[in-house]
């Protein structure tokens, strides 16, 4: 019972952090917190009641290391095929290389458990805490993510800023146009509840693009049916955070308040909306579908900028993984 009181606790905790802010990453340390002890407290009153569960519970455990050699084998399937579809950029690449990372961890696992020696078992207890580290890091990014692009969507704005993507030979791609619909999909229902929305179409040129993505954002919208008195393109930006930051400046140079939605892409919600969290705006952000196989690659992109963006803190969090491994092999020899 105390596994499930401890569950209630990191339940209450989240609910109260999330009604103050659901774009916190910390909302999912809770989340997780809340099902592990939630989980492993369910599990043990069951196996009390039911010894033979017991065997189960040792089977999914074994079992465990199997699903982490079909988790490597799904990432490397996919990032073959990302290499196929969208080229080799180190970005397309991340599920591969993040498969096959995991197939090393797994051998290099094997080897030093069967090394016998202190050595190996002492390295092997190091690898296993920080890949354990990582995992946890994951997990609550992907419990978060999966929560705020899923749990009360909002659906309606009285601006709507869409973050670009890209464009291919100056005209707007699939993904871009995934994006564009989803704001006017969040424009529409604005505009059905009387409301005067304006959309914001957030891009500049890139290196390779004959004109600014906003510019060319604009132009679909307006084709779409949005009146171009309603759409205000921002046209200097060249990643996410500037995104944000210029399109709340015009947003302010047009005298435009009240609620803000962005839309970007599912894999990008969580991100584009710690950003946004971060230049103190109050905007949402929702999500377009995109294709499944490029989810993947995508989604473990947002999860590295999210960990680079916060590299200090994860360092003090490793460093603090081995001083206690140091301390536990001092300790054992001694």
């Amino acid at each position: 019972m105390v596994l499930l009181a401890f569950a209630v606790v990191c339940a209450l905790g989240y609910v109260a952090l999330r009604r103050r802010d659901r774009r916190m990453l910390r909302n999912g340390v809770l989340l997780l917190g809340a099902l592990f002890f939630g989980v492993l407290g369910v599990v043990e009153v069951v196996a009390t009641r039911f010894p033979a569960v017991q065997v189960l519970l040792v089977g999914a455990i074994l079992l465990f290391p199997v699903g982490v050699v079909v988790l490597a084998g799904f990432l490397i399937a996919n990032g073959v095929r990302m290499f196929r579809r969208e080229g080799r950029s180190l970005g397309n690449l991340l599920s591969l290389v993040v498969g096959f990372g995991l197939v090393v961890v797994i051998a290099a696992l094997a080897v030093l458990l069967r090394s016998g020696s202190t050595f190996g078992e002492a390295a092997f207890l190091l690898v296993l805490a920080v890949a354990g580290y990582v995992g946890i890091v994951f997990l609550v990014f992907l419990l978060s993510a999966l929560v705020y692009g899923h749990v009360d969507k909002p659906r309606e704005a009285d601006v709507v800023v869409v973050l670009g993507s890209g464009l291919v030979r100056g005209q707007v791609p699939p993904l871009l146009r995934s994006r564009l619909d989803k704001g006017i999909a969040v424009w529409r229902h604005s505009v059905e509840r009387g409301r005067s929305t304006v959309m914001i179409p957030s891009g500049g040129q890139g290196p390779d693009e004959s004109r600014a993505e906003g510019a060319a954002m604009a132009e679909y919208l307006v084709a779409q049916g949005v009146p171009e008195t309603a759409v205000l393109p921002e046209t200097r930006s060249t990643n996410t955070d500037e995104n944000l930051r210029f399109s709340q400046r015009v947003q302010q140079d047009a005298g435009l308040t009240g609620s803000v939605v962005v839309a970007t892409s599912n894999y990008h919600v969580m991100r584009a909306a710690m950003l946004a969290r971060s230049i103190g705006s109050d905007a949402e952000v929702v999500g377009a579908r995109t294709a499944r196989y490029y989810v993947p690659s995508a989604f473990l992109r947002e999860f590295v900028a999210v960990v680079a963006a916060h590299r200090v803190a994860h360092a003090v969090a490793l460093a603090a993984v081995v001083a206690f491994w140091v301390w536990v092999v001092v300790t054992e020899v001694v």
